[in-house]
């Protein structure tokens, strides 16, 4: 049985280049401009299969987003 091409998706490819790793820094919940490119729109955390960060940095990077919407520094839910 032929597999039918157009209907099936690739997954999108990401470079796996962690920014944290190239720079050698830590994400902290300090750097909002940092940490907002690792959102959404609508306020959700980015995988790490779409921003091409390493393991170690996506949980932190998590923790830091986390801890910088307890200080309101960054929204819970944006509204639309």
């Amino acid at each position: 049985m032929k597999r039918n091409t157009k209907t099936t998706r690739r997954p999108r490819v990401v470079a796996r280049n962690c920014n944290f790793c190239h720079t050698k820094t830590e994400p902290e919940y300090k750097d909002i401009a940092i940490l907002s490119k690792y959102l959404t729109e609508r306020g959700k955390i980015l995988a790490q299969s779409k921003t091409g960060v390493c393991s170690t940095h996506q949980r932190s990077l998590a923790q830091a987003i986390k801890r910088a919407r307890h200080v309101a520094l960054l929204p819970f839910i944006v509204r639309v």
